[in-house]
């Protein structure tokens, strides 16, 4: 009998005698034991545990700096230049990735441990430990990086004093290296928010005197002037786009900066091209939604850039691509976290529904998929509030009312507050405009337009709230004869978004009803132009067509924009996310027989890959999965199970431990490196599950760390695919 199978064997026994609860009691107290319970686990540490685990490769698109360290081989240089550019785009997690290979090169160097710091915030303090203990290794220029950080995140320091210490860090390194063109601009990124955009502008022109295309000067210049000054950025906007043409926050945040000045139709084209660059490079590196950091907030963004344009198919359409993409117990968990991928998915959709007053769908038993949280419960109260009075239906709608006020107490210690406290007061107002009650009806939406926009200024990115209620005042002001004052709260509106459509339309519509036909016709051309790729049937703007103005479209922004509609996107990414299709299976079972997916054509199958029957923490999960066998088996899922064990292992495994389902031997690795079960760094397998439907494709997978244990969720994310519709048609 192996003396590997007959460890497993003891294993298992432990885990089918405690339900599969190995060692949950009490620590063990004999090395070999510990060793075994760290399998699958970094040698280094728990901080290593988490983040990428394979091998980085040569990025393009990204721009380029040169951050000099101390090194004991030159290929360690190229790949931190590569981590700390990454830095500059705010695109940690590949970051995180160059600079781990920097110490699979040269384990003891204190700048690679220093770049770590910077690109896992939440795990900081554990890799910056090792940068001090080795900070007498390298240069006086470069401990001062490393000093800077310890200054400013030790354990010690204060929370409100670590930024200040951080900057007062890198001052005196720009003091001491003036030609430390790197220290000027970590110090610009760190300075936005809390210096002058006056100094910030200033330190950023220093290093572009010295490399005009410096990815991070450009970058923190657009992050400086984001918002009504965006314009002064917008040289920058060109620069990064081209530099940096594979990352999607470089495309994002000149997005940001259109938008912002309403270059809508330009806007649209930077942040759909950030979709795009995500999705494919999700595609490329096997990469779920959940785990591209900036991905749904690029796709909520891309949704309100089309509302701007008119196009509410299209908004609406990646709201739901949000909701559809695949769950996450930690990462995607629809209960617990309104800023993930299904909390952006639902702000948009949301928003685009009350903006383009879909009432009957909001009403629908299946128009929004409310989720029993406090967000959903409030919101769900908001807009089904709002969907009954503006259908007319007012004792409804009073109830309504009566259920959103009752949520006062449930709310007010959350992020949602401020929206409740704009929220009755709409829907208030609403209300006693519909009984006539005019005067107080328009002083309580007067009230509640000042704070929507207090609201939205301090937060827009993009806005929550759906609809810029002095908008909405404008429109009731228009309603009840008074188009001097509709023109005032438009004014308010346009104001503060520059070229919105519905006050572009609200503003021609006041002129004329004002007889002010030169003043109706100018800012109809301007509506002519923001709306020239809008669906049909809006009635903003049939209402303003209606008004037989004769304008041609005029684009009146800072800079000269491309069609959107016409823009070609294609070529640079997809349109939608798709589960990508899982990579070559090859492996043997416990007859010698190779296998692969394709045996299992048609069905969907939960695959895992274990670190063998000696592994405790593995025991463990092919007892749970042996115990829920049925369920799966339910869904017609086929279970693969993988290790490095041999065929005889696995044999012998199978019969003593009565498994059902199949287990496989991938002996030298070769699948476990396909799916990324394998950690490059140390040479070690990784625990992996993953869900492949009956297409092939993967739909979920959780790589590294311990193994998956959420069979609840797994058996849950099955059923929602088993569930899916077909795509949803976008019809302009």
């Amino acid at each position: 009998m192996h003396r590997r199978w007959l460890t497993g064997l003891v294993t298992l026994l432990l885990a089918i005698l405690t339900s599969g609860a190995v060692f949950a009691a009490e620590a063990t107290t004999d090395p070999a034991e510990d060793d075994l319970a760290r399998l699958g686990h970094s040698q280094h540490g728990e901080a290593f545990d988490e983040g990428p685990r394979g091998k980085p490769w040569k990025m393009k698109g990204i721009g380029k700096s040169h951050f000099p360290i101390t090194h004991s081989d030159p290929e360690v240089q190229r790949w931190f230049d590569q981590g700390n550019t990454l830095l500059h785009n705010y695109w940690y997690f590949e970051a995180e990735r160059s600079f781990r290979w920097c110490l699979k090169l040269d384990p003891d160097n204190a700048m690679a441990y220093w770049g770590l710091a910077r690109s896992a915030r939440a795990r900081q303090w554990e890799f910056l430990q090792e940068a001090i203990r080795l900070k007498d290794t390298v240069s006086e220029r470069e401990r001062m990086y490393i000093e800077a950080w310890e200054d400013a995140f030790s354990p010690d320091t204060p929370r409100g004093e670590q930024m200040d210490r951080l900057i007062e860090g890198l001052e005196e390194i720009v003091i001491h290296y003036p030609d430390d063109i790197e220290a000027r601009a970590i110090l610009l990124n760190y300075s936005l928010g809390r210096s002058s955009r006056i100094h910030n502008e200033l330190l950023a022109q220093q290093i572009l005197e010295s490399n005009s295309e410096h990815p991070g000067a450009h970058h923190y210049r657009i992050h400086n002037w984001d918002g009504p000054q965006g314009a002064t950025a917008l040289d920058s906007c060109a620069v990064l786009g081209r530099l940096a043409y594979e990352s999607g926050h470089a495309n994002h945040m000149p997005g940001h900066i259109y938008s912002g000045i309403g270059m809508w139709h330009e806007g649209a084209i930077w942040m759909d091209l950030a979709t795009r660059v995500e999705k494919d490079y999700m595609r490329k590196r096997l990469t779920l939604p959940f785990n591209a950091w900036n991905y749904a907030h690029n796709r909520n963004y891309l949704s309100y850039i089309q509302e701007q344009l008119g196009m509410p198919a299209e908004a609406i359409d990646g709201a739901r691509q949000l909701l559809e993409a695949p769950l996450d117990p930690e990462f995607n968990n629809p209960d617990k976290n309104n800023f993930n991928t299904y909390g952006q998915g639902m702000t948009a959709l949301v928003r685009g529904m009350v903006r383009f007053e879909r009432w009957e769908e909001i009403l629908a038993d299946d128009g929004i998929p409310w989720r029993d949280t406090v967000a959903n419960r409030l919101w769900r109260a908001y807009v089904e509030a709002l969907a009954t009075v503006e259908t007319g239906d007012l004792l409804e709608a009073e109830e309504a009312l009566r259920e959103l006020k009752a949520m006062e107490e449930e709310v007010k210690e959350t992020f949602h507050a401020d929206f409740y406290q704009i929220q009755w007061r709409e829907i208030e107002a609403l209300l006693m405009l519909r009984r006539d009650e005019t005067v107080d009806g328009l002083a309580m939406l007067t009230e509640a337009a000042r704070l929507e926009l207090e609201k939205r200024q301090e937060y827009n990115d993009p806005p929550t709230y759906p609809r810029m209620l002095y908008g909405l005042l404008g429109e009731k002001y228009l309603e009840h004869g008074s188009p001097r004052l509709a023109l005032d709260a438009f004014k308010k509106a346009i104001l503060e978004v520059p070229n919105d459509a519905f006050a572009l339309s609200g503003l021609a519509r006041a002129h004329h009803a004002m007889d002010e036909s030169e003043d109706a016709r100018r800012y109809y051309g301007r509506l002519l132009h923001v709306w020239s790729d809008a669906n049909n049937g809006l009635r903003w703007f049939d209402d303003a067509k209606a008004l037989g103005l004769e304008a041609r479209p005029a684009d009146v922004s800072a800079g000269t924009q491309r069609s959107y509609k016409e823009f070609v996107l294609d070529d640079l990414g997809p349109e939608r996310w798709q589960p990508y299709e899982a990579p070559r299976l090859t492996a043997r079972n416990a007859a010698g027989e190779e296998v692969s997916l394709q045996d299992f054509g048609g069905q969907p199958v939960l695959l895992i890959f274990y670190l063998g029957e000696q592994c405790p923490h593995c025991v463990d999960q092919l007892v749970a999965v042996k115990k829920r066998f049925a369920e799966f088996e339910g869904f017609d899922v086929a279970l693969l199970a993988v290790s490095s064990d041999s065929t005889e292992d696995i044999a012998e495994f199978v019969k003593t431990g009565d498994i059902p389902y199949t287990l496989l031997s991938d002996s030298d690795f070769t699948s476990a490196r396909r799916f990324g079960s394998y950690d490059d760094f140390e040479e070690i397998e990784l625990h992996s599950t993953f869900l492949i439907d009956a297409e092939g494709r993967i739909r979920w997978s959780r790589i590294g760390g311990g193994p998956f244990m959420d069979l609840d969720f797994l058996i849950s994310e099955i059923e929602r695919i088993d569930d899916e519709p077909g795509p949803i048609a976008v019809e302009p």
